[in-house]
């Protein structure tokens, strides 16, 4: 790729190669006054903010207009913006925009804590439809139209619905567009926090983009499947019943008044990156990927499950969680991006041809792995598989309402048959488990009781040693 691709990229690098005097902010005086490792000194020529040439993400009018341009032209989309503050950002932006205190909105109940934040601060009230459990994935799937349908004969006043696509372990189902064709049949505006699909729109083998098949607002954390910086993301709008202004209005709100030139950087270099991905690219990261699959399934005892986005893979070795593999996989040096009771997940890299990446060695590593994990003596044990009850739910308490009541801690049995005050949620993935205002129902207490005998990572309102949770009293 060329600077000139990359409109920002090039400002910046033209504005360094002036070495300009700093007499403004940030404090580090172009990296001078830092103590940082010279490996991260070096970037913060480059960390600076709204100068001659260098354009405002707030008012943008030059070239971080330029490269937000190209963005929405890459996406197909009336207009797209640049985020700093990554996408949990962009889903407050894009509830604050359709919803208001005592709104319906219809959401996806396995979706990211952002989104429930949202709805929380908007004071929107929420109806969830839960997706059903997939025993082959072993996740919680997509909803389907049938389930979207029946939510809106009953909540035809909702101001939104509000979807997770991919899924965190990158299922994508089969029937999206269908939900958004029944969803602007009652003209209500479909959101879709597609963090983890950044990427869709280099085309198949990758899933369809929710934008393509008609989303009205999508969200893409570009640091995640793409080439750019944790915190860096996209916002794209692409709809008749919502303006772009409306969005923008709240963005200006919400982001930093301070954003980074660093972020906005490397997503002018992710648009570029997924905008030169050719076929030839496609062709040798599936051609990698087999191989790597190849050599995984090899490997005695290990099983690879792949999703529905070729870049996600689950990996499973009989007789143990997914928290005893991880842990054997950091001690050869390999990080995953998430355990869970049954399996880890792996998020590929999107290779692109002639670049390099050591698939060969990172298998025998996974090999060796597997080999010293079935030789420490570690428990081998089964966990039961999550149900879920009912399709369309809603909370006993809005999250407003349960500002004003009394709360108690109690035990997780005790808990049940009460409503929790505070949401508990494992991280990753950072679905909540048990939502404020929710029943405390029996699978949401052994699913607790198993994640915390797994030792899994809880955030959220809950006592861990105690064993308690915050209910209202």
């Amino acid at each position: 790729m060329r600077y000139t691709d990359r409109p920002l990229v090039q400002a910046l690098n033209t504005f360094r190669a002036a070495n300009p005097v700093s007499f403004h902010v940030p404090g580090h005086k172009n990296g001078m006054l830092s103590g940082l490792p010279d490996e991260l000194r070096s970037s913060l020529y480059y960390d600076v903010t709204e100068l001659e040439g260098l354009d405002d993400l707030h008012e943008p009018e030059g070239v971080i207009e330029e490269a937000q341009r190209r963005l929405a032209s890459l996406y197909a989309s009336d207009c797209s913006f640049f985020l700093v503050n990554g996408s949990t950002v962009g889903n407050l932006a894009m509830i604050y925009a359709t919803c208001r205190a005592g709104d319906t909105v219809i959401v996806q109940r396995n979706a990211h804590k952002s989104i429930f934040h949202a709805i929380e601060l908007t004071g929107a009230v929420p109806v969830f439809i839960s997706p059903a459990w997939d025993a082959f994935t072993q996740t919680v799937g997509t909803v389907t139209a049938g389930q979207v349908k029946r939510a809106l004969q009953v909540y035809p006043e909702a101001k939104a619905v509000v979807l997770t696509y991919p899924t965190y372990y990158g299922a994508a189902g089969t029937e999206l567009q269908e939900v958004i064709r029944l969803c602007h049949l009652y003209k209500v505006p479909v959101l879709v926090d597609e963090a983890h699909g950044a990427h869709f729109v280099v085309g198949k083998p990758f899933p369809r983009s929710a934008l393509e098949m008609g989303a009205d607002v999508v969200v893409h954390s570009a640091h995640k499947t793409l080439p750019a910086m944790t915190m860096a993301s996209y916002l794209h709008v692409r709809s008749d019943l919502l303006s772009y202004e409306k969005v923008a209005y709240y963005l200006r709100m919400l982001q930093s008044s301070s954003p980074s030139y660093l972020l906005m950087a490397s997503l002018d270099d992710a648009r570029a990156y997924a905008e030169s991905y050719d076929e030839e690219d496609k062709v040798h990261f599936m051609e990698k990927r087999g191989i790597f699959i190849g050599k995984l399934e090899k490997i005695a005892e290990l099983q690879t499950v792949e999703m529905d986005d070729p870049l996600k893979l689950l990996v499973r070795i009989h007789g143990y969680s997914g928290f005893d593999v991880q842990d054997a996989l950091e001690l050869e040096g390999i990080y995953t991006e998430l355990a869970d009771a049954y399996q880890v997940l792996f998020v590929l890299p999107l290779l692109k041809t002639g670049i390099a990446y050591s698939f060969a060695e990172i298998a025998k590593k996974i090999e060796s792995a597997v080999a010293k994990l079935k030789e420490s003596g570690k428990f081998s044990h089964t966990t039961e598989a999550l149900t879920i009850d009912e399709e369309i739910s809603c909370p006993v308490y809005t999250f407003k309402e349960i500002e004003g009541m009394e709360t108690e801690w109690v035990t997780f049995e005790e808990a049940l048959g009460r409503v929790a005050a505070a949401s508990v949620i494992p991280y990753p993935p950072g679905i909540p488990l048990l939502i404020a205002g929710e029943a405390v129902l029996d699978r949401h207490i052994r699913a607790i009781k198993e994640l915390v005998r797994l030792e899994a990572k809880i955030q959220g309102t809950i006592r861990l040693k105690e064993k308690q949770l915050l209910v209202v009293k």
